[in-house]
């Protein structure tokens, strides 16, 4: 879930983190690795490891929700009425969600998922401005995402800085992307394997070029 207060915004240099993985390995498996089709950004590759993602889907509840009397609430329009538009998105608890904001990139963009409301959907779109780092909410006491169990010579959980970028020209509810998904897993089509309806409960989800670009493509249609 993101903040109540914004994260500034810092340019840090960017680390290196390859590793060399040829060493244990014969000839022949280091010419068959070099052969192998590079992935196209935003999807999955067999050969190559993890898939690399370059679009998300970040979910957060635009209504009043207490935790430990402390209004989680954190819509669109919280984060657009920020200084610079700029804020935080902390309170991710998550391993696997956590790991996908680990992956994010500056520059890269996201999806404004309202959820856990009366009408969930896609609100509008947001632009990664800082890699990920330490989630200063684990360590706070008084937050309700404060976690015991984290320590701050090895903590446990990251957070990204994400800017408003525009809201969707309409609403795009869960309702219509479920039709949506459920024709592409019955003929085919972008959405058929979409996060949203397969890894659920995940806050943080990744997208590929092309689910992104279709569920972008939506906001000029009509509703389903």
């Amino acid at each position: 879930m993101p903040p109540k207060k914004r994260a500034r915004v810092s340019k840090r240099s960017p680390k290196s983190g390859k590793i060399d993985d040829s060493e244990g390995t014969s000839a022949a498996d280091r010419k068959r690795k070099a052969a192998a089709p590079v992935a196209k950004a935003g999807e999955a590759s067999e050969s190559a490891g993890p898939p690399v993602f370059t679009h998300w889907l970040m979910k957060s509840e635009p209504e009043s929700r207490f935790e430990n009397g402390i209004d989680v609430k954190f819509g669109i329009e919280d984060l657009k009425a920020l200084p610079d538009q700029t804020g935080c998105w902390d309170g991710v608890r998550n391993y696997q969600a956590r790991n996908f904001m680990r992956q994010m990139k500056e520059g890269q963009r996201a999806f404004f998922y309202h959820s856990n409301c009366k009408e969930p959907g896609v609100a509008g779109i947001m632009k990664i401005v800082k890699e990920a780092y330490v989630d200063h909410t684990q360590f706070d006491k008084k937050d309700v995402h404060y976690d015991a169990s984290s320590k701050p010579d090895s903590p446990k959980w990251s957070m990204v800085d994400v800017q408003f970028q525009r809201r969707m020209k309409r609403f795009l509810p869960l309702s219509e992307l479920k039709k949506y998904h459920l024709q592409h897993r019955a003929n085919g089509g972008p959405l058929k394997d979409v996060a949203l309806f397969t890894r659920a409960r995940l806050s943080v989800q990744p997208l590929t070029s092309e689910e992104f670009d279709f569920i972008l493509s939506l906001e000029d249609k009509e509703p389903l």
